[in-house]
């Protein structure tokens, strides 16, 4: 018989924003209650918050559909903004040279657990 699952992940991989700007906000809601950390996800300001909202959402739904979690005990057990491939691109720069434009990319992870009651 299988052992009932106690954790459920989900990952953004290539999300086209600087893993500098995801960090801050992951940082805010790792440990967290789930209510808890949508709701400070929802309230802060910016693009990164959006992405890591839409990530926590997609590890809750996992957790509720696919190994029947109870929504009211999850909580954010890790959740990390990785650097992912980054773009290289050139610019024009004065008298013939080129300056670099680095286009980065991240992989955004989160891991729900439940509480122990």
């Amino acid at each position: 018989m299988e052992e009932a699952r106690t954790e459920a992940r989900a990952v953004a991989k290539y999300v086209r924003m600087s893993p500098i700007k995801l960090k801050p906000v992951a940082d805010l809601v790792r440990g967290k209650d789930l209510q808890e950390a949508l709701n400070i996800l929802k309230f802060t300001p910016g693009k990164g918050a959006e992405i890591v909202e839409k990530v926590v959402e997609s590890a809750a739904a996992n957790a509720e559909n696919n190994f029947d979690m109870n929504r009211d005990n999850l909580y954010v057990a890790e959740i990390s903004a990785l650097q992912g491939p980054t773009m290289k691109r050139w610019r024009a720069g004065a008298k013939g040279s080129a300056s670099p434009i680095l286009k980065r990319s991240s992989h955004v992870k989160v891991i729900l657990r439940e509480k122990a009651e």
